[in-house]
């Protein structure tokens, strides 16, 4: 069975920084790509970042680049999302997807408000 669980999530100020995890189960971590994406209220999922399944080629979304870093820790099946310089408009939940099994986690809420 395919477990995803994030955490990480919770309120932070402009400017701010937070990590996210998502650590995996059930399926060839280390095979699979995995990727990030957010869904803000009343609109619809994006992607925000995407990694190879040995970590080396990471891609993102314009509106993160620079800020946001995506990782990957195959002897822990363990992927992050470390987030920099945090905007209001990050406010989402994210959810950890392995794209290849369209799978998704719950989630975990992001809220930038001061």
């Amino acid at each position: 069975q395919v477990q995803l669980v994030e955490s990480g999530g919770g309120l932070v100020q402009p400017g701010g920084s937070l990590r996210l995890s998502c650590v995996a189960s059930g399926f060839f971590f280390s095979g699979s790509a995995m990727s990030w994406y957010r869904q803000a209220p009343g609109k619809q999922r994006v992607l925000v970042a995407g990694i190879s399944r040995d970590g080396r080629v990471q891609n993102y979304a314009d509106s993160v680049k620079g800020r946001f870093t995506i990782s990957r820790d195959n002897t822990r099946n363990t992927v992050y999302l470390q987030m920099n310089t945090l905007k209001p408009e990050d406010t989402a939940v994210y959810h950890c997807v392995v794209p290849q099994l369209a799978t998704w986690g719950q989630g975990t809420q992001v809220t930038v408000s001061s």
